[in-house]
């Protein structure tokens, strides 16, 4: 039967994980078109677990794929390769029958228009099948293989959290909550915990926020009540600190600076109506496009500037800004479960580019604050150099900058700034730091 006829998951999964891993995309600009032809919903569930628990454990898949191959696969048959890896994990990581796992990776070698290569598609899955407990053995001396993440990602964490390495890496292959932040202008969290029991969806409210909740079981935002209609947002909580730390009030202009795609400029506005003004910048346009549709779900304004916050004097009028958040470009190692292609995409030298970058953005943003105005530094990240070390030289450099301690009950204290590691409390990992220009 013809593809035209037939959507086979497994070839279909296999096609975006080949875009990620050796075509170097984002998975977030890869999956959704590679869904778009799929109108079956559970069809569409199968091929975005497998892309994303294929990517989450690659690291260990590929070490045994590795040991059961006879020679590596030519670099033509990319495909292949990831067909094999998402194969591998159904039989270690999925509740499927075997036989379903290894006809259906079998079969979708031939849509792959690699007919030819059946015979080894069935020869490795059972391969592994019969010789599991040995596999296992072989690549367990291997770090990479057992945390399922890249060797010198696993140094920078071990250097930077010696104490807790070992829990971000087990923290990065886990499954996301769901986690919400309510539109405090539209509804309380109290009376949204109770339309989401009417829907029969279980929830709670999520800890060191005042607008958080946690989802029981994952759905699909459409199936949230009032989503649509602006009653709710998806955040973790750890994002959710940042309006709070921002010590907002009436009357005060406020900068997002790098703000897309808008949940933080949202939340700013849920939090503080009364603001004399709000401007969010992001130099991605399509990005910025994500921050203008939120806000009109959520019934929002904001002054929005397709422009790059690095330089200011081609788009600042000539208020300065009494709060700025600066979320800056970084690693975004504290979110690798909710984006666990960030260990196949990120290298070792993009550290030093970003952290060029923040410096650059930091300076920029620093000239726009007034004395006795405050900025807030945030990253996703869990690597000291774009954080407290960041932060430290920064203040260094910038006398007039006075770094405010941040007292809070959740992540933990450093040299410079607050950090969340991944999976504290279930949030994900990121840091905060809270400078005022002296008067």
């Amino acid at each position: 039967m013809a593809e035209s006829e037939t959507i086979n998951t497994r070839a279909s999964a296999a096609r975006v994980l080949d875009q990620v891993v050796s075509g170097r995309r984002s998975l977030n600009d890869v999956l959704a078109p590679g869904l778009r032809n799929i109108a079956d919903g559970r069809k569409r569930a199968l091929i975005q677990e497998l892309v994303y628990g294929t990517l989450r454990w690659y690291y260990q898949l590929d070490a045994m794929l590795q040991c059961l191959l006879n020679k590596p696969l030519k670099k033509r048959d990319s495909d292949l390769r990831c067909l094999l890896l998402s194969g591998l994990y159904q039989l270690t990581r999925m509740a499927l029958p075997s036989h379903v796992a290894v006809n259906e990776t079998v079969q979708a070698a031939r849509i792959l228009d690699k007919s030819w290569a059946t015979g080894l598609v069935n020869a490795v899955l059972r391969g592994y099948q019969r010789n599991s407990v040995q596999l296992e053995a072989d690549i367990g001396d291997s770090l990479v293989a057992l945390y399922a993440h890249p060797g010198w990602l696993i140094e920078r964490f071990r250097h930077d959290w010696p104490d807790d390495w070992e829990a971000i890496l087990q923290a990065g292959n886990q499954r996301p909550p769901l986690s919400l932040r309510v539109n405090r202008r539209q509804i309380t969290r109290d009376d949204y915990l109770t339309l989401l029991q009417d829907e029969g969806i279980g929830a709670a409210p999520l800890a060191h926020t005042l607008d958080g909740i946690k989802v029981e079981v994952p759905v699909p935002v459409n199936a949230l009540p009032g989503f649509d209609e602006g009653l709710v947002s998806v955040q973790d909580a750890a994002a959710q600190q940042a309006a709070g730390l921002l010590e907002l009030a009436p009357g005060l202009h406020v900068l997002d600076a790098c703000a897309a795609p808008g949940g933080k400029t949202a939340h700013i506005l849920e939090t503080e109506p009364d603001l004399a003004s709000i401007t969010a910048v992001d130099v991605d346009e399509r990005r910025l496009r994500l921050v203008e549709d939120n806000l009109e779900r959520l019934g929002l304004t904001a002054r929005v500037l397709h422009a790059d916050a690095a330089e200011p004097d081609s788009w600042c009028d000539s208020h300065s800004y009494d709060r700025i958040l600066l979320d800056v470009p970084c690693s975004a190692t504290g979110v690798i479960r909710r984006h666990p292609d960030i260990k196949l995409l990120r290298r070792p030298a993009d550290i030093g580019s970003l952290v060029s970058r923040q410096a650059q953005l930091l300076s920029a943003m620093w000239s726009l604050l007034p004395a006795g105005g405050m900025l807030l530094y945030t990253t996703c990240s869990v690597l000291a150099d774009e954080n407290e070390r960041r932060i430290g030289v920064f203040l260094e450099d910038n006398p007039d900058a006075v770094e405010q301690e941040i007292s809070a009950s959740w992540g933990r204290p450093c040299a410079n700034g607050r950090q969340i590691l991944p999976g504290d409390d279930d949030m994900d990992g990121f840091y905060f730091a809270c400078m005022r220009k002296r008067f």
